[in-house]
């Protein structure tokens, strides 16, 4: 028999986390307080549908005003209120006529959370990557919901191959792209100009050159843009310093199958990496070494992971269907819940104590209130009931009574009769 491992979920702080799956579903999961740390599914959004399939996600979680873009296998782009999945507005990404949106589809997606001085309060900024290599930012009007927002800035950043992701540093002023064929290249999002290209490694000792294939990457440091991490298809996890070299500065293996999803942590060294295998795993990147596993068996290909900017935990999620909190200190499964679908994305709503409740508590209120009114109403208007007809066994019940108390009552007057 296979070897199994019970792992105890003690269960989890409070948060508040989104998924996005192959159906193109946002589901809403949060572990209150109240109950016992126990995330669950509270809210579930849009229509499962293949052709809506979420490709990338990015959040611009502020305080006020939040909003949430999202971009499908058909090439729309949906932005959206995180707290109530209110649609704002749709972009369609669609370039050439001639060219399905399956055949280049949206490879990477950031929402800027910087505001630009000439940009009207109620309008974001997209960054999008398709997979043939074509990338532009523009500026989308959420007031405006059929006019066009303006010329977006495009370019190129691949000759050949596909794109399979892209990354924006802390400041937003430059990008990482990379996929199979394409080695990592860094841009500057403020002129388009290409800074710095990776270049591969040295042939083996029997001369084999490893073929460019990159499934992920990230910024090590939101607040150094010069350091990079990226995961390749050969199970490999190489760490990149563009002020000292183009090849990697640190290069490890992670067991024999390709790394999906790759994340960084607050410390500015750690490293949370998950294969297509479904291990997971911490990795002290400036040494290489392995800091541990994560307890418990991931049945599926793991495919996104977030570090909670706050809290000591990390999310999970892939194509086993599940959503897993765990604790990054001990590196035990703090919750888990099943989604039923293909999950593509997780992201973390970091302000859910302090903005969602109080949403939640307004709806409450007005829900309650028209809930009252309807009430009030019911009873003014309500019609004169009938009266409900007896059933056999009613009948003969109430008989039965009624020979009793007969009876009772003749017993009672023989009594009265022989004390007379």
């Amino acid at each position: 028999m296979p070897r199994t491992t019970t792992v105890d979920c003690p269960g989890c702080p409070p948060l508040r986390a989104l998924t996005f799956d192959a159906l193109g579903l946002i589901k809403v999961i949060e572990a209150p307080e109240k109950g016992g740390g126990v995330a669950k599914v509270v809210e579930r959004w849009g229509d499962p549908d293949a052709s809506k399939c979420v490709l990338a996600a990015s959040m611009n979680d502020r305080k006020i005003d939040p909003l949430l873009a999202v971009a499908r296998k058909n090439g729309v782009i949906e932005i959206l209120n995180p707290l109530n999945g209110e649609l704002s507005r749709t972009v369609s990404d669609v370039s050439n006529a001639g060219v399905r949106p399956e055949d280049d589809a949206i490879a990477g997606l950031h929402l800027f959370r910087r505001q630009r001085v000439e940009l009207t309060p109620r309008s974001c900024t997209l960054l999008t990557c398709k997979t043939k290599g074509n990338a532009s930012i523009k500026t989308v009007d959420l007031a405006d919901t059929q006019g066009d927002s303006g010329a977006p800035k495009t370019w190129n950043v691949c000759g050949s191959g596909n794109i399979l992701f892209s990354e924006v540093d802390g400041s937003e002023s430059y990008a990482l792209f990379g996929g199979k064929g394409v080695e990592v290249n860094m841009w500057d999002l403020e002129n388009c100009t290409k800074i710095w290209t990776a270049k591969p490694p040295p042939a083996d000792s029997l001369g084999i050159f490893t073929p460019t294939w990159f499934t992920s990457a990230t910024f090590l440091s939101k607040d150094d843009h010069r350091k990079v991490v990226a995961g390749t298809n050969n199970h490999q996890v190489r760490l990149y310093d563009i002020s000292a070299q183009r090849r990697p500065v640190v290069s490890i293996d992670f067991r024999e199958t390709p790394i999906k999803a790759v994340a960084e942590d607050l410390d500015g060294h750690t490293v949370y990496i998950g294969n297509g295998s479904g291990d997971l795993a911490s990795v002290d990147i400036r040494t290489g070494k392995l800091l541990g596993c994560f307890l418990g068996k991931c049945s599926g290909s793991i495919r996104s992971i977030a570090r909670h900017p706050e809290l000591p935990v990390i999310a999970s999620c892939g194509l086993d269907s599940y959503l897993r909190i765990w604790d990054i200190g001990t590196r035990q499964l703090l919750s888990s819940v099943f989604l039923k679908q293909h999950l593509t994305k997780v992201v973390f709503d970091t302000n859910f104590t302090e903005e969602v409740k109080h949403v939640a508590a307004d709806l409450a209120v007005h829900e309650s209130q028209s809930i009252g009114e309807i009430e009030t109403a019911d009873e003014t208007e309500k019609p004169a009931m009938k009266r409900k007809k007896s059933s056999s066994k009613e009948k003969e019940g109430i008989k039965k009574l009624k020979s009793k108390k007969r009876r009772k009552n003749q017993e009672h007057d023989i009594a009265a009769a022989d004390d007379a």
